[in-house]
Parts: C-alpha cells; sequence; structure tokens
C-alpha cells in the first residue's frame, strides 16, 4: 500500500510516499481503508521530534520508532480480529490513532477498537477526520479543565485554529456566551461557527476591553497567562490547550502556584482519547451541533505541503488530507 512515511525527525521534506507493507489484522484490531485523515500540532511536533520530551515519550531519541504519522482517521473497516464486537467490515468508522500507534497517513491502518465510533451518515469522511485530534481537546478542555456551566461568559483565544473553531461550538452546545477572539481576516469564517461575540485582536487588546470572563481557553498561548488576569473573574479558570511550548512549561511548572495566590483556577489539558467522548462527538455532528471548519482538502501525495501549511500557522480551522 502507499504512505507518507518518514525516516528521520526533520521538516516536511522528510515526509516520502512509499510502498510498504499493509498491516496484519490482530486479534483485537481493526483493519481500516483510510478515506481521509487530518493534520495536526502533535503531528509536526513527532515530525521534528521537538520538544525534546516527544522523543522521550514516543521512542527515538535519534531516529523516530513511528514510521508513519497521522492520527486522525476516517474510513471503512476492510477486516477485524476474532475479539472485536463493535465493528463489522463494511462499517464507516472514525477515530484517534495516538493511542494504538497512528499510521493514519496511508491506505490503510490497523486500530483498536477502542480508538474508533461509526461515523454519522449525515457527514463526509473528509468531515470526520477533521474532527478527533482538535474536538476531544475542545471538549475536554472547556468540560473537564474549565468546568464550563450554562450563562458563563467564556472566551476562546484561537478562535480560528483547529481546536479553537471546534471550541466556540461546544462552548455553544454547553450554554455559554462566547467571544470568540481572532484576527481581522478570519472574522467571516469565525462568524459562522456561531459565537455570540467576536473580538480582533489586531484592532483591540482584549486584555483592555473591561469585560471579565468566568472561563478563558487558551488555544493559541502567544501571551502570558498573567496578561489576561485583569479579565479573568476571582474565581475563574484559565485553560492552556494550546500554541507556545514555553507557555505550556509556564502552565506545568508554576499553574498550581499561580492558582494558589492568584485567586484564579490555572490549569493546562492533558488530551486523553476515549470512545465515550468520540461518541459525544459523533452525536453532536449527526444533530448538526457542531461541524468542523475545513481549510483546505490534500490529496496523499500533497502531505508534506499540508503539514508546512499547519506549522507555518497559514491555517483557518484544519486542513484535511483524502487518501
Amino acid at each position: 500500500m502507499k504512505a507518507i512515511a518518514r525516516s528521520e525527525y526533520g521538516s516536511a521534506e522528510v515526509l516520502n510516499l512509499e510502498e510498504v507493507d499493509k498491516p496484519i489484522v490482530s486479534n483485537q484490531g481493526v483493519l481500516v481503508k483510510v478515506y481521509a485523515t487530518s493534520v495536526n500540532a502533535g503531528d509536526w511536533h513527532l515530525m521534528r521530534g521537538t520538544p525534546l520530551i516527544t522523543r522521550l515519550i514516543y521512542g527515538g531519541l535519534r531516529q523516530p520508532k513511528i514510521k508513519i504519522l497521522g492520527f486522525d482517521v476516517a474510513g471503512r473497516v476492510e477486516a477485524v480480529g476474532n475479539d472485536v464486537t463493535q465493528f463489522k467490515p463494511g462499517d464507516e468508522v472514525f477515530g484517534d490513532l495516538s493511542e494504538c500507534g497512528f499510521g493514519a497517513f496511508a491506505e490503510s491502518v490497523c486500530a483498536a477498537e477502542s480508538a474508533l465510533v461509526l461515523k454519522p451518515n449525515t457527514i463526509s469522511f473528509e468531515e470526520a477526520a477533521a474532527v478527533p485530534g482538535a474536538a476531544l481537546p475542545a471538549l475536554q478542555g472547556l468540560r473537564d479543565c474549565g468546568h464550563i456551566q450554562p450563562g458563563q461568559k467564556v472566551l476562546i483565544s484561537g478562535a480560528s485554529g483547529g481546536v479553537g473553531s471546534f471550541a466556540v461550538q461546544i462552548a455553544k452546545v454547553f450554554g455559554a456566551e462566547v467571544t470568540a477572539l481572532c484576527r481581522t481576516e478570519k472574522i467571516d469564517k469565525v462568524r459562522s461557527l456561531g459565537p455570540d461575540h467576536i473580538i480582533d485582536y489586531t484592532q483591540i487588546d482584549v486584555t483592555q476591553s473591561g469585560i471579565d470572563y468566568d472561563l478563558i481557553l487558551d488555544a493559541a498561548a502567544y501571551r502570558s497567562v498573567f496578561d489576561y488576569f485583569s479579565i479573568l473573574k476571582p474565581g475563574g479558570t484559565y485553560v492552556l490547550v494550546g500554541g507556545s511550548i514555553a507557555r505550556l512549561f509556564q502552565i506545568l511548572l508554576l499553574g498550581s502556584l499561580i492558582s494558589k495566590f492568584s485567586r484564579r483556577r490555572v490549569t493546562t489539558l492533558v488530551s486523553t482519547p476515549n470512545q465515550a467522548d468520540l461518541q459525544i462527538l459523533k452525536d453532536w455532528l449527526a444533530s448538526g451541533a457542531i461541524a468542523p471548519l475545513i481549510d483546505h482538502i490534500y490529496s496523499l501525495d500533497e502531505l508534506p505541503s499540508a503539514m508546512s501549511k499547519l506549522e507555518q500557522r497559514q491555517v483557518t480551522g484544519k486542513v484535511v488530507v483524502r487518501v
């Protein structure tokens, strides 16, 4: 089969279209013919091997152990192992493979049963592939870290990105009053997500707006958490979901200390893909409560270009690859 593979860390130039062996289904595995995948920040961190902790977690200090990247997947079940009970050949599925070996940048991949759910028949494979790696962090960041409640004022920083675009929609599902933060040229697309308010950060400094928020979900993280304290209510919560690695380590190292002395809860999300949350997203997708914002659809051989575009932060919503 064809796959986008690599044998070293580096830029998108290390990604090559190659002929590789088709995976063999295990007793607990589900063989999926991949119709679509998408690229995420996690993919390019693994591609480059930065920060160093990614090499420690996934193995391969000098050379990567994961040859085929990609964890968002949507496709059709080709075969199932003897112990699989939830799926059968022909089922249309989507899911997150980050806990079961990656490998979605290929024509076929073997996945754990627990990594998949049935795809709603109301959405395309391309739309389904845009969901897991972005919508799961958005859901878990708002619900599990932010403890979002109906009627709260919620600010989504980085609202035009993959995670941010889902966070705007999911916060609305939870009944919050949502303000989306983005730059001028992305306002029209962000408006289509249904926020109550939009702030153009190139024109208005949100920290000087005079509006207080109960919850700030930061999917961009290019400003220090301390900058947001002027608009975060005492007892409010700041959740870091994506963006600058420096900001991530700031929260990991100092979050509990900042929370103790600021009277504001400061935390970062460690996303945990699971079938129950995928099922929640599936139901919302089927009902039309949420929908992916897709920037562009590439072919498999164009995947390195898709990765470069994502790394250069030229994306609004998600970049999808049709396999």
